[in-house]
């Protein structure tokens, strides 16, 4: 924690960058709530939020919200309707921008939310796709939000439950019958990953301040690229902390013991 916000407030604030005014977000769970929530009341104003449960927003919530389900998030939604037809939406490719979280994330961005290990007798049982496999394949283009540690970002992922870039090569989407452009960012404690246009291998883009390019490669289980011209992050300015700390008063997300830095759908 620096004197002034959390790592997760910087992840937020961070998030919160990707979204493009006009979007059409898939927001899921926990710090993305809050990266919509700082967007639509700054540079995104016309962004929509899309709630894997069945609700669509035009601005949002106006209490905080635990979970999507939360009564404060279906008062005043635009539309309030089922799981099947918000997926529909994005399989119809209406969906600018989707958040997913992870245990793991590869070089190549794809997710593991299914175990680690071998298949057979696996050290670690996940709780499956729900809808970030979904997400993955069909959104125009995806963000995930994790912890910066070594077991979480692998060389290879056990299980690709949410496709990446795949092995990496260039047209592996396409050849593969994937729609959406795939991952954009691997946004961390630590820093921010980004993926050459059309897609390959992560590289380092920005360090968070506090940083360091090697704490990052430290953290990193594979051989990290590093960009020419790497960066220091964006603090979040004081209207984001503001927004931030208004849709999470209580600091439940974004405290410094807060374990959320994934993005669940």
């Amino acid at each position: 924690m620096t004197d002034s916000y959390t790592p997760q407030e910087l992840m937020v604030a961070v998030a919160s960058r990707e979204i493009r005014d006009g979007d059409l977000v898939f927001v899921g769970m926990r710090l993305p709530v809050l990266a919509y929530a700082v967007a639509r009341n700054a540079h995104a104003p016309t962004a929509r939020g899309l709630f894997e449960v069945g609700l669509m927003r035009d601005q949002p919530a106006a209490a905080f919200l635990g979970t999507m389900g939360d009564p404060p998030n279906v008062v005043g939604a635009l539309w309030a309707t089922r799981m099947s037809n918000v997926m529909a939406l994005m399989a119809q490719g209406h969906v600018d921008l989707g958040f997913i979280g992870g245990a793991e994330v590869d070089r190549f961005g794809n997710l593991n939310t299914s175990y680690v290990g071998e298949p057979r007798s696996p050290k670690v049982k996940l709780p499956g796709s729900g809808g970030g496999a979904d997400i993955a394949i069909l959104s125009r283009r995806w963000v995930t939000l994790m912890s910066h540690e070594r077991r979480r970002l692998v060389d290879r992922v056990s299980f690709i439950t949410s496709p990446g870039h795949g092995d990496g090569t260039p047209g592996w989407r396409k050849r593969n019958g994937l729609l959406g452009g795939g991952p954009a960012a691997i946004i961390t404690t630590l820093g921010v990953l980004r993926f050459p246009e059309g897609g390959g291998e992560a590289y380092l883009a920005s360090v968070h301040p506090g940083c360091t390019v090697e704490d990052v490669r430290r953290g990193t289980g594979w051989e990290l690229k590093v960009a020419d011209d790497v960066s220091e992050t964006s603090a979040p300015t004081e209207s984001e902390l503001a927004a931030i700390r208004r849709f999470d008063p209580d600091g439940f997300w974004t405290s410094p013991s807060a374990r959320s830095a994934g993005a669940s759908p």
